[in-house]
């Protein structure tokens, strides 16, 4: 897939897709073989628990709202107009702790699986199973980090 010149307005997204996942509005703005943004917004109170795309880097710009971030094993946040940088490898958990939705735009280079990956999960429904959404994200290239040890 070859990404075509244009422009993806800000109320909608590629062929109108809009993706539920896990409770998180993720809207496609373009995709290629190369790369993939999408607009997310994550209501107060979910979040992405650690994960490591191991074949791609990804990037997260904010616009509105506070991330709280686990990067690497390090807690740190972003703010509007900070950019994260979550380069391929690395483990990395974002959080929406405050009291109001964050907005923001993501991308990942290259695409890899990720297109599917969120199809797939939308299908799962607002109730998945977190096995489930294991299981599914592994096989687009996506592997969660078992939850911390209670000692």
């Amino acid at each position: 897939m070859t990404m075509l010149p244009g422009v993806t307005k800000s109320n909608s997204g590629i062929d109108d897709i809009s993706w539920n996942i896990l409770g998180q509005i993720y809207v496609p703005k373009q995709h290629s073989e190369a790369s993939m943004a999408w607009h997310a917004t994550l209501p107060k109170g979910t979040f992405v628990p650690p994960h490591i795309h191991p074949t791609q880097d990804e990037f997260i710009y904010v616009l509105e709202g506070r991330f709280d971030l686990l990067l690497n094993g390090v807690e740190t946040y972003a703010e509007p107009s900070d950019l994260i940088r979550l380069p391929k490898g690395i483990p990395h958990g974002i959080f929406n702790k405050s009291d109001q939705a964050i907005k923001c735009l993501f991308w990942v280079a290259p695409s890899r699986r990720l297109f599917d990956l969120f199809w797939a999960l939308h299908n799962l429904g607002p109730d998945a199973n977190p096995a489930d959404v294991v299981a599914v994200s592994a096989e687009h290239e996506v592997d969660f980090l078992p939850p911390p040890e209670e000692g």
